[in-house]
């Protein structure tokens, strides 16, 4: 992982809830980092990737609305994602 990254994945959450959503890898605490990533890797991915640190807290409305759209329904391909995101990928 190198520094200035913010890892996520954007995954359908198979187990429990059916719903789509996300993980900030690098942002987990000792505490959560198992359970997370356990849940994350039970469930369906759709999307992964990296963001700038410094714009992750603007792209995290962003990734708020995809995952709201995605939970109500709507089909969204990879690479539409990548397009809605590229201004704050790493």
């Amino acid at each position: 992982m190198q520094p200035g990254k913010v890892m996520f994945e954007i995954y359908r959450d198979t187990a429990y809830t059916g719903r789509f959503e996300v993980v900030y890898f690098t942002e987990l605490g000792e505490t959560q980092r198992d359970t997370a990533i356990a849940r994350a890797m039970a469930g369906e991915h759709l999307y992964d990737g990296f963001l700038r640190t410094f714009r992750a807290e603007e792209a995290k409305p962003v990734i708020e609305t995809i995952l709201d759209e995605l939970n109500t329904g709507r089909e969204m391909a990879p690479d539409e994602i990548a397009r809605r995101l590229a201004p704050f990928a790493a």
